[in-house]
């Protein structure tokens, strides 16, 4: 089962101007949001993309952007740390 968020990977950019195509991305991202072809990555699956800032952290090249803590999984922990689990949207949503 391929885990979908809410609004996934909204924020998340790729400059492939930027991109140098050293996988980095592709192999740091925990969900493969991140592919790679013809020398450089792109972005397959935003579906998957729960906004950690891996990819972001490991690029050399700032070729990626964006902000943590916006998706569904930050939720889901600020959530637990306040002693309230979930990702604070209803259930009709679809979320998680």
């Amino acid at each position: 089962m391929k885990l979908r968020y809410i609004l996934a990977g909204r924020s998340l950019i790729l400059d492939s101007g930027l991109c140098i195509g050293c996988g980095l991305c592709a192999d740091v991202c925990p969900h493969a949001v991140f592919s790679l072809g013809a020398g450089k990555a792109a972005i397959s699956d935003r579906g998957a993309c729960m906004e950690c800032g891996a990819c972001m952290r490991n690029c050399p090249v700032d070729a990626i952007k964006v902000k943590t803590g916006e998706g569904c999984a930050a939720s889901v922990i600020i959530g637990i740390l306040s002693g309230k689990p979930g990702c604070g949207c209803d259930s009709d949503s679809g979320c998680c």
